[in-house]
């Protein structure tokens, strides 16, 4: 089953709380799933400040910079694996290494319901 794991942190402590993890211990990791065959993809993102939000409201399109919402944690990069259960995924969440300055929220992937229409 896929999984998406979705790290958050306060920016503006991600790189100098002295836990926080280095980039070459997030690619050692990222590298150690992905040698295991549970790594589908896993990417940091830039900082919240580049984000740029789209809405589509009664057929008009909205550009904000900025993200969304305000919070005190922001999305700082995901991981999608593949797991044996929900107890794997939390198991792989833990060992992120952003999960010591942050958090990790889980979610399986759902899977889009598709049938075919008869004609």
């Amino acid at each position: 089953m896929k999984y998406l794991c979705l790290i958050y942190s306060n920016e503006q402590t991600l790189h100098s709380h002295p836990d926080s993890p280095r980039d070459d211990e997030c690619l050692a990791y990222s590298q150690s799933l992905e040698q295991s065959g549970r790594m589908l993809a896993a990417e940091p993102l830039e900082s919240v400040q580049t984000a740029t939000t789209v809405r589509m409201r009664n057929g008009k399109v909205t550009i904000t910079d900025g993200p969304f919402a305000e919070t005190k944690e922001q999305l700082a990069g995901f991981y999608l694996v593949e797991a044996r259960d929900l107890n794997d995924a939390l198991s792989i969440a833990a060992n992120i290494p952003a999960a010591r300055v942050g958090s990790v929220e889980v979610r399986p992937v759902r899977q889009l319901n598709l049938q075919q229409q008869a004609s």
